[in-house]
């Protein structure tokens, strides 16, 4: 969850991280749009996902990072997460290019698009590769998800979200993971020039009173986009909408959980926006 700072002058971080939000679920509803088209006008059907593999690859993909984190020295950390993430922030790209462009022409724009960043790593770019790449991957996998599936999901990451944090597991690789330039986070800037700044200039543990920057994770956006798409593909776009507008409201949740109850420490944001997407879908099943 992000850490937002005491705002002078600033916008409070809702605001940004609300309309990284929006931007991500409004590309993953064009992305559902063109897939739907996609799967109808060739007449394939894709097997829905049990709850239990996406589960064992996720907690799998955790300990695999957990023990990366843990044994290898910090400059190699810095290298193999800048491979991973330029490698998915290509990926990201390119799947939302290859609705538009030739397949050599959106591997050509993702790789040079990313390049770009690899050597000017600016946060505005930084943020829009994660809510292009978030979007491909709720776009991707959302389809395979039945709604329930998905809900169940990310109840159960939620419960995850709420032990990691509470016993310092994630501080503590994020702390790690720090040591590069590219994390898996949407990095949100007090100001506006701030934008402009290089991701390499951001400190994320300074002193509270100190802090320039507070962070969202991308797993707060990414899950509920898989929802999103669930119910849209199996629901229909207006229940979907309903939902996207839940998981704003879980956003707001979020930081209001942060800022009035645990006072600005370390907060688990999923649980929150886990429970509105679920209220969500229940109103959309009822009226929609």
């Amino acid at each position: 969850m992000s850490k937002p700072v005491e705002s002078k002058g600033g916008l409070h971080p809702f605001f940004s991280s609300g309309l990284l939000l929006i931007a991500s679920q409004v590309l993953s509803f064009y992305l559902a749009f063109r897939e739907r088209e996609l799967l109808e006008s060739s007449q394939i059907t894709l097997p829905e996902t049990s709850l239990g593999l996406p589960l064992a690859y996720f907690f799998g993909a955790v300990a695999l990072v957990g023990l990366i984190l843990f044994l290898l020295p910090l400059a190699a950390i810095r290298t193999v997460l800048k491979m991973v993430f330029l490698f998915l922030f290509v990926w990201g790209v390119f799947i939302c290019l290859a609705f538009l462009l030739p397949v050599p022409w959106a591997v050509g724009v993702s790789v040079i698009a990313v390049a770009l960043y690899r050597f000017k790593p600016r946060i505005w770019l930084h943020n829009l590769l994660m809510v292009v790449t978030l979007a491909s991957v709720g776009a991707v996998f959302g389809v395979l998800f039945s709604p329930l599936t998905a809900i169940l999901f990310m109840l159960v990451i939620s419960v995850y979200d709420i032990v990691a944090v509470r016993f310092g597991f994630m501080m503590w690789m994020v702390k790690r993971m720090a040591v590069s330039d590219t994390l898996p986070v949407f990095v949100i800037p007090r100001t506006v020039p701030g934008w402009k700044q290089d991701m390499k200039e951001v400190r994320l543990f300074e002193d509270r009173s100190e802090r320039e920057f507070s962070v969202l994770g991308g797993g707060d956006v990414g899950f509920p986009l898989l929802l999103v798409v669930s119910v849209f593909f199996a629901d229909g776009f207006a229940r979907s909408l309903i939902v996207a507008g839940f998981a704003l409201l879980g956003l707001a949740g979020a930081y209001l959980v942060h800022d009035k109850l645990l006072k600005g420490r370390p907060t688990p944001a999923l649980p929150p926006i886990s429970i509105l997407c679920i209220v969500g879908f229940a109103i959309a099943r009822l009226i929609a």
